[in-house]
């Protein structure tokens, strides 16, 4: 639930992961879409050693970042530097060395926040980090990203997806966020994950997996949340363009609350590596291949009937077996469209093949994890009763992580 520090003023307040999500360990999926890393930085500079210079910036100053927040940003290596030890460390004190001056008078803190705005930027993908975050009442890390069209389109316009961000009220809880025009603050889309022990006892990876008209929540390799056009209340979805990354650690705020008798400082959070893997996944025609029973999304007779009922077959590279990725967000085979039959969005809901009619429930998108999900219902394609003979139908389900979901292209 990050908020963009510098234009946001109202708390926020996370949507709950409701629990009907089935979670899925990563080491049970494909990854079909995920490509080769595009960018990463393992921060294995000397002990004091600045951060790359030419992988961040920084920003600076007291203004609150709109949310009245109590520290003062500075570029010092007293605050941002790496450790000798392979990680980054973003600390922040209770200390002012040079007379800063905040929005409320004389600075109380100093921490960091750095950025890879004008250095680097992506449009969909894996963005990972591993991190221990630091502890304390009014202490607030993040990990998250923004839209580079910032500057022209401004925020909520440019969106924004909160990667990571916890807390020191609640040590135990990781929260993820996108906001938008109309789902910002305080209404933004988010979910949240509760572990047994703090985040900040120990290292943690935080994720997330993009792709058109999905984003998917990962911790620890634990899928926790996810969203799509579908969940943004039919405002308008901002996340087909490249973002940049941002590391901080704020003092105070109107989420977090201040600091108090119980906190102490300095608080350091330490990154061990940010890294960023490329999404691949074709638009040309090729077969959607099950990873459950190494068969193919067929069209029955390799006919181009409407409501010819979907089914799964032997691979054998004919055009009843070759789906494109349509720019409206289709999936497409004989010139046709695949769609949930008579345009339902339930569990159990048969998927056909039919002329293609503009209607939205028709979009489907391939997950950087495998899954093949109905944008409108932001369910996946599911093979019924997990039968792996030729033959076997497919309908639409909650997505669960299960293997008989999972799909690569082929």
């Amino acid at each position: 639930m990050r908020k963009l520090r510098m234009l946001l003023s109202a708390a926020v307040v996370a949507t709950t992961l409701a629990g009907t999500l089935t979670l899925a360990s990563r080491g049970d999926t494909a990854d079909a879409a995920i490509g080769p890393v595009t960018w990463s930085d393992e921060f294995n500079g000397a002990a004091g050693a600045p951060v790359d210079g030419s992988k961040w910036n920084f920003d600076t100053g007291g203004g609150g970042f709109g949310n009245n927040e109590l520290q003062y940003y500075t570029n010092s290596t007293n605050n941002v530097r790496q450790d000798g030890a392979g990680h980054l460390a973003i600390t922040a004190r209770r200390e002012n060395p040079a007379n800063y001056q905040c929005w409320y008078g004389t600075c109380q803190y100093t921490s960091g926040r750095l950025l890879t705005s004008g250095k680097f930027t992506q449009r969909y993908g894996r963005f990972e980090a591993s991190i221990k975050v630091p502890k304390g009442q009014g202490i607030w890390p993040a990990f998250w990203m923004l839209g580079d069209n910032l500057g022209s389109a401004g925020w909520p316009q440019a969106g924004e997806i909160d990667i990571m961000e916890n807390v020191g009220k609640e040590p135990n809880r990781v929260y993820g966020t996108i906001h938008g025009p109309g789902y910002s603050g305080g209404s933004a889309v988010g979910g949240n994950r509760t572990l047994s022990a703090p985040l900040g006892d120990a290292f943690h990876s935080y994720a997330v997996e993009w792709s058109p008209n999905l984003i998917v929540w990962f911790l620890d390799g634990v899928e926790y949340f996810r969203a799509t056009p579908a969940s943004v209340g039919g405002n308008q979805w901002v996340f087909d363009h490249p973002f940049f990354l941002i590391l901080n650690v704020a003092v105070g705020g109107n989420w977090p609350g201040s600091p108090d008798a119980s906190t102490s400082f300095p608080q350091t959070m330490l990154v061990d590596y940010v890294r960023v893997s490329a999404w691949t996944e074709s638009t040309g025609g090729s077969a959607l291949k099950s990873t459950f029973n190494g068969r193919c999304i067929d069209v029955p007779g390799g006919t181009a009937t409407d409501g010819a009922r979907l089914q799964m077959y032997d691979c054998n590279g004919t055009a009843a077996q070759r789906w494109t990725a349509a720019s409206d967000g289709t999936l497409r085979a004989l010139g046709k469209c695949m769609d949930p039959a008579g345009g339902a969005l339930a569990n159990g809901t048969p998927i056909q093949l039919v002329t293609c009619n503009g209607n939205p429930v028709q979009r489907f998108t391939l997950s950087a994890a495998g899954d093949l999900v109905n944008v409108s219902a932001n369910r996946c394609v599911d093979i019924t009763g997990w039968n792996n003979a030729n033959g076997a139908q497919l309908q639409l389900w909650d997505c669960g992580g299960t293997a008989n979901q999972k799909w690569v292209r082929a």
